[in-house]
């Protein structure tokens, strides 16, 4: 997966509009700080969501055991 920093910091800072007023700059420790606490959320949203993988994970196997159980045959689906 690539990540275009490029197209992040366009797409968040351009509302639509063509010309923006230019916004007073926030001091460095600010910043550091917003973009620090930024970090911090985002990890935890992605620890998160992995726990939820795994939680799905968990249930489709169970699923696909009692199939199994039942003479269901599943096959894997090809890989692209």
């Amino acid at each position: 997966m690539e990540f275009n920093k490029e197209g992040l910091e366009k797409a968040l800072s351009h509302s639509g509009k063509k010309e923006e007023p230019k916004q007073p700059a926030m001091p460095k420790e600010q910043e550091i700080a917003f973009h620090q606490g930024c970090l911090n959320t985002l990890v935890n949203e992605r620890n998160e969501l992995i726990k939820m993988i795994g939680n799905v994970e968990v249930v489709m196997q169970a699923h696909l055991k009692r199939l199994e159980e039942l003479g269901v045959k599943i096959k894997a689906p090809e890989k692209k």
